[in-house]
């Protein structure tokens, strides 16, 4: 990699970059990008920011993010992509510009199912997956979601915290009966195990498959089947008061209630 530099950007040629960049991303047409340049302008006009990472003269990555209600203390990220090795510099830019203007919380949604995005964001930024939403967008028509329900785990980051340590520990259960945890009670579409509750009922653990997206490419009826699955891990954990707070290395998230919530 060059010289990385990531700025806010305003002018219609560069925001017509950035629409680009996500139009490549999320495998649209450039005709039709996901959000266009003149989206991006009227975000810009209202007081929220773009921001786009150049490694050297090259778009490397961008996240767009607007503030919340007034007086709340919010930002909301509408979207966020880098290359390889660059989201954490771009998402710390994006939190310094927010910081330096009031923000003390942003939110933003994800896909469950992708793992390595569940990791860098509850790991390693230390964000919180607080809500479960089902079938956020509806239909979606992009090259990587189309076909697929649009559940969404929504999260909060603090954004004045100090930075988790990173890579951090996120506990599981082990595939060998000897943890204190209670016995899977639905497998998942691929035959192995899919969620575990421990004994003391202050975590539950739900495994998400290696690769989404490739899976969804190839057999959408087995994307569906995983989506459908974990949905139902979620939505019961977060009815009985869990929050999402980890993902291991190899695709088990990790939600956390409190003792006072336990049953």
């Amino acid at each position: 990699m060059t010289s990385v530099s990531i700025r806010t950007v305003h002018d219609v040629t560069a925001l017509s970059a950035v629409a680009g960049y996500f139009s490549d991303v999320w495998q649209t047409p450039p005709s039709t990008p996901p959000y266009p340049a003149e989206v991006l302008h009227s975000l810009v006009h209202a007081g929220g920011a773009v921001h786009a990472a150049y490694d050297g003269a090259r778009l490397a990555g961008a996240a767009v993010a607007v503030f919340g209600p007034p007086a709340s203390g919010e930002a909301y990220s509408l979207v966020a992509a880098a290359d390889q090795g660059l989201g954490f510099e771009v998402k710390q830019a994006q939190r310094a510009w927010f910081v330096e203007r009031g923000a003390r919380i942003m939110r933003w949604t994800f896909d469950p199912l992708v793992g390595r995005n569940a990791r860098f964001n509850l790991v390693k930024l230390g964000a919180v997956g607080t809500e479960y939403l089902v079938d956020f967008y509806g239909p979606m028509s992009d090259g990587v979601n189309d076909g697929d329900e649009s559940d969404r785990l929504s999260v909060t980051w603090a954004l004045t915290a100090p930075a988790p340590a990173y890579p951090a520990s996120s506990p599981r259960p082990d595939e060998t009966p000897d943890r204190d945890c209670a016995p899977t009670t639905h497998p998942a579409p691929d035959g192995g195990p899919l969620a575990c509750r421990d004994l003391d009922d202050r975590h539950v653990w739900c495994r998400v498959p290696d690769d989404i997206v490739r899976i969804r490419a190839a057999d959408p009826a087995l994307a569906l089947a995983w989506r459908r699955a974990v949905r139902e891990v979620f939505t019961k954990a977060f009815a009985d008061g869990f929050t999402a707070t980890g993902m291991s290395r190899d695709g088990w998230y990790t939600l956390t209630r409190s003792s006072e919530d336990a049953l």
